[in-house]
């Protein structure tokens, strides 16, 4: 009977995260307190199902770039990448890209939708441009771009904190040569698509050459201070490996230097106003019903089931993570499914499964990537929505499974390449 509970009460949060109806912490909370109420586990447990590193360095994350963002620096940036290219259309659609990727590499994909969409939205609108070309590139991008790193994307920075031996390097080493190769070519095919709808409009470009990008700039002490510690955070998570030190820590430092050099230069309880906190209470209520399938054993029984169909066959069950992380996440937001899947990988371990790091890179790279499948895929598709909203340039959801399903199988199937050539010849007997 508690079985039965616990997977009807997973279910039907699962439906409601899928339908955004309510918010998404809500839902998240409220399954995990009625997991709770039916005595699935008590609080002690339910605390201990929490991945506090991950909640720590997305609030550390969030700490940071809320601070830098006073400063004016992304909006600065944004309009001179846009000057750059002489506020050409196509050339503008691909710094756009390349800006995004980078920043969702070294920031997080959410963040920085959040930073740039608005100011692309000023930046098209300005220049005449059709907004969807943009936004959907910038979709795109941020869920490639965000693959690359360990702290690009929610999902791999959950994996990252389940993997011990997983660093900021070993993410980079191992993501960003394939997510280099799928940018480009994804680059490609939407410049090729969307060229003929971009037109270029001589005299408002030139009307936009003659901003001055400064005046969007503070030049004092915030700007240095917070530009330096963020520098110096990401350093951190680069160095952390040979300095000893775990990446959570690392960015809890960052973000409390930050805040004990810029206390008296701004005011911190609206720093702290600015946290995105339905996210972090959206993960912790994640983790409590992900937690209620551990409970009864269902993780386990899932893990049984996998090795069962591929008969310990590590290439098989690589294959069969990318395709059906890459599938399932382009129907459900990547956070909830790899929460659900890295106790099941866990788990292979316990049955024959030694090295099983394959099967990590290609869970990353399939609920990463699969997030381009539609709307819902990923959170940085439905802040980049939710924002394209209330600038009065909604996003179909039917008209971006049109180009996001076709460029995810293109996406899954150069990674099916790059895991087989890379990890998996090896083991083919």
């Amino acid at each position: 009977m508690t079985t039965l509970l616990t997977i009807i009460i997973f279910l039907i949060s699962y439906c409601l995260l899928m339908v955004e109806k309510w918010n998404r912490a809500t839902v998240a909370l409220t399954g995990g307190v009625l997991l709770l109420i039916c005595n699935v586990y008590e609080w002690e447990e339910a605390f201990g199902f929490i991945d506090w590193d991950t909640i720590a360095l997305l609030f550390s994350m969030m700490v940071l770039v809320s601070i830098t963002k006073k400063t004016g620096i992304f909006t600065y940036v944004a309009i001179r990448l846009a000057q750059l290219v002489k506020g050409r259309p196509v050339p503008l659609l691909i710094v756009s890209a390349l800006f995004t990727a980078l920043g969702s590499a070294l920031l997080d994909n959410v963040t920085t939708v959040l930073l740039f969409v608005p100011v692309l939205l000023s930046l098209v609108k300005q220049l005449q441009l059709p907004s969807f070309p943009y936004l959907v590139t910038t979709i795109f991008a941020s869920n490639i771009g965000g693959a690359a790193t360990l702290i690009g994307d929610p999902p791999n920075i959950m994996i990252g904190q389940a993997v011990e031996h997983f660093t900021f390097l070993s993410f980079l080493n191992n993501m960003g040569p394939v997510v280099l190769l799928v940018f480009t070519v994804t680059l490609i095919i939407l410049i090729l698509i969307f060229k003929n709808q971009l037109h270029y409009n001589e005299k408002l470009a030139l009307d936009f050459m003659k901003k001055d990008a400064n005046e969007h700039l503070e030049k004092n002490q915030l700007l240095v201070r917070s530009l330096s510690v963020l520098f110096l955070t990401i350093a951190g998570f680069m160095l952390h490996p040979f300095i000893h030190m775990d990446i959570t820590t690392i960015a809890v430092s960052g973000a409390l230097l930050l805040l004990f050099t810029t206390d008296h230069l701004l005011d911190v309880e609206h720093v702290f106003q600015e946290v995105e906190w339905v996210t972090l209470f959206f993960f912790m209520g994640l983790f409590m019903l992900v937690g209620g399938l551990q409970t009864v054993g269902l993780i386990d029984e899932l893990a049984r089931a996998m090795v069962w169909v591929s008969d310990g066959d590590l290439p098989f069950t690589s294959m069969l993570m990318l395709w059906s992380s890459g599938i399932l996440s382009g129907v459900v937001d990547n956070i909830p499914f790899v929460a659900a899947m890295i106790p099941v990988v866990q788990e292979l371990q316990g049955y024959g499964m030694m090295n099983v790091d394959p099967i990590w890179w290609s869970l990353a790279l399939g609920a990463c990537l699969g997030g381009n499948g539609t709307l819902i895929g990923a959170s940085a598709n439905v802040v980049v929505a939710g924002l394209a909203a209330s600038y009065k340039e909604p996003i179909p959801f039917l008209k971006f499974a049109l180009y996001g399903i076709p460029i995810l199988i293109l996406s899954l199937c150069i990674c099916t390449l790059y895991i087989f050539l890379r990890y998996l010849i090896p083991f083919l007997s």
